[in-house]
């Protein structure tokens, strides 16, 4: 368990690297070690938890400034969720630094999706404690704020819907979803989208799914609507 590697990989440098080890010491671990003094990353994963939900949240009022409470709310939900923060994790190869028990690892539990959300969550909990907010807003900033800019979320949102309400104020104004591209193999396909207003193209997407693209695409649209 190199924490150090993990601290030159982030970019960040905790002044209590015990509370780093305990961000990724999984209860299973400290379960087989009873004799040590250890804890579990489970109340850092409570803590870590509620400060990403604020920064997310924040992020998102200051800059999805057409949504309403309850499209926030939907986003931010698509965002901290499990799929989402095990997806983090594993870009940021945190599975790799767990403390597991030998039944969970042996078991696979450094790609459990479970197991990689919580330690995310730990690790904020960790930096907050360690270093403040403002901490873990700049992470926030490099690790998951840029994936909301370029849509990776669009997804939870109805763009497209959106997009069309835009477009009916104008009464003459047409609008069209055309699938530009196609690639990859059949079980990891890539759709890119254009949507054409009267006849332009208005925004691009690119996504696994055509609906995905096709979303990606409306929310396209509607920045350069309200640019």
């Amino acid at each position: 368990m190199n924490l150090s590697q993990l601290e030159n990989q982030l970019d960040v440098a905790f002044s209590d690297h015990d509370l780093l080890k305990q961000a990724f010491t999984h209860s299973s671990y400290v379960n087989e070690h009873r004799d040590q003094n250890i804890s579990d990353n489970e109340r850092l994963e409570f803590l870590g938890d509620a400060v990403l939900e604020l920064g997310v949240s924040q992020y998102l009022y200051k800059h999805q400034e057409r949504l309403e409470e309850g499209d926030l709310t939907k986003l931010r939900a698509s965002i901290v969720c499990e799929p989402s923060l095990a997806e983090f994790s594993r870009e940021l190869n945190f599975g790799d630094y767990l403390l597991l028990g030998r039944g969970e690892e042996q078991s696979g539990g450094r790609e459990r999706p479970a197991i990689l959300a919580d330690v995310f969550e730990a690790f904020l909990g960790g930096l907050y404690l360690d270093q403040g907010y403002d901490a873990v807003i700049q992470f926030l900033k490099k690790h998951v704020y840029p994936k909301i800019t370029t849509g990776a979320f669009s997804h939870a949102m109805d763009y497209k819907s959106k997009l069309q309400e835009q477009v009916q104020q104008h009464r003459n104004y047409s609008i069209d979803y055309v699938i530009a591209d196609e690639k990859g193999p059949s079980h990891d396909k890539e759709f890119a989208a254009e949507v054409i207003i009267n006849g332009n193209v208005a925004g691009t997407g690119n996504g696994h799914t055509k609906k995905e693209a096709e979303q990606r695409a409306a929310k396209q649209a509607l920045d350069n609507f309200e640019a």
